[in-house]
C-alpha cells in the first residue's frame, strides 16, 4: 500500500473519533489531545515504508525521530497542564457562548475536526516527498536537523518559563502582576513558544525539499513544492489563534496593551522600549 493512502485512512478514522467523542462528551478538545500524537504516526508510516522497501531511509528515519521528539515534548507539556484529564480549551468555551448551538456544531465539525486533522496530515507531507525521492542524506539535512533541535529546545524553554510563572501566580493566590509572563524569552516575543513551534515545521518542510533537490529536481517542484502548504497553513492558524487569544488577554489585563506595543508578537526581537517586568 502507498504510505500516503495508509496515512489518509488513519486520518479519516481519527477525524471520526474526534467528532463522535466531541458529541458524546460535549468536549471539543479531542483534536488537541491527538495533536502531538498522530503526526508522529504519519511520519513513521513513511519511514517504515522506506525501510521495508529497501530504499535509502536515513533521511526519513531522521525526520521521524525529530517529529517523535517534537511530539514527546508537546505531549508532556499538554499533559502537565491537565489536557488529558477532560479539560476543554477555554477558547472553545468562549466561542460556544458567542454562537448558536447549531452554528458551533458546524464550526466543530468543519474547522475543529476536519480542518485541523487535515492540517496535521499536510504538515507531515514533506516526509512523503522524502519517500518519493530517496536521495542520500546530505550536509543540508544535518544542518536542518540541528536547526529543528534548536527550535525544539527554544520551545521547551519558553513553555517552562510560562509554566514557572503560572505556578508562581497560583502560589500567590491567582494574582501576580502584570498577570502574564513578560521575562525570559517573553521579553522578546509575546509568544516565543508559538514562534518555535511554527519554525520547526518550516524546517521539516526544508528537509523534505532537500530530498527533492538532492534527487535532481530544481527550484520548482524541488526547493519549492506543494508540501509547503502545510507549514503555510499552520502559520495562518497560529496567527489567527494568537490574535483571538490576545483579544482575551487584553480584556483581562490592563497592562497587556503596553506589552503589545513594546514586544514583538511572534518573532523574537529586542523590546521597543523599557518596561516593568514580572519575574517568570
Amino acid at each position: 500500500m502507498d504510505p500516503l493512502a495508509l496515512v489518509l485512512v488513519v486520518a479519516t478514522v481519527t477525524c471520526a473519533f474526534c467528532w463522535i467523542a466531541s458529541l458524546i462528551t460535549k468536549d471539543t478538545s479531542w483534536v488537541d489531545r491527538i495533536w502531538s500524537i498522530v503526526p508522529v504516526i504519519y511520519v513513521w508510516i513513511f519511514a517504515v515504508s522506506a525501510l521495508t522497501s529497501g530504499a535509502d531511509a536515513v533521511r526519513l528515519v531522521a525526520m521521524a525521530l525529530l517529529v517523535t521528539a517534537w511530539g514527546a515534548r508537546l505531549t508532556f507539556n499538554f499533559a502537565r497542564k491537565g489536557g488529558y484529564t477532560g479539560m476543554e480549551d477555554y477558547r472553545w468555551a468562549i466561542l460556544r457562548g458567542r454562537m448558536k448551538p447549531w452554528q458551533f456544531q458546524v464550526f466543530n465539525l468543519l474547522f475543529i475536526v476536519v480542518y485541523q486533522n487535515a492540517l496535521l496530515v499536510l504538515i507531515t507531507l514533506p516526509a512523503y516527498i522524502a519517500w518519493q525521492h530517496p536521495a542520500p542524506f546530505t550536509g543540508w539535512d544535518s544542518a536542518f536537523a540541528v536547526l529543528f533541535v534548536g527550535f525544539l529546545v527554544g520551545e521547551f524553554i519558553a513553555d517552562q518559563q510560562q509554566w514557572d510563572f503560572h505556578r508562581a501566580k497560583r502560589a500567590a493566590g491567582g494574582r501576580l502582576d502584570p498577570g502574564f509572563v513578560t521575562s525570559g524569552l517573553f521579553r522578546y516575543s509575546r509568544h516565543p513558544n508559538f514562534f518555535f513551534e511554527q519554525a520547526q515545521w518550516w524546517v521539516f518542510y526544508a528537509i523534505g525539499a532537500t530530498a527533492a533537490v538532492a534527487s535532481g529536481l530544481g527550484f520548482w517542484g524541488g526547493a519549492l513544492n506543494a508540501t509547503i502548504l502545510g507549514a503555510a497553513l499552520l502559520s495562518v492558524l497560529f496567527v489567527g489563534s494568537t490574535i483571538f487569544t490576545e483579544s482575551i488577554s487584553a480584556s483581562k489585563y490592563p497592562a497587556y496593551a503596553d506589552y503589545r506595543r513594546s514586544t514583538s508578537m511572534l518573532v523574537p526581537l529586542p523590546p521597543r522600549h523599557p518596561r516593568t517586568e514580572a519575574t517568570a
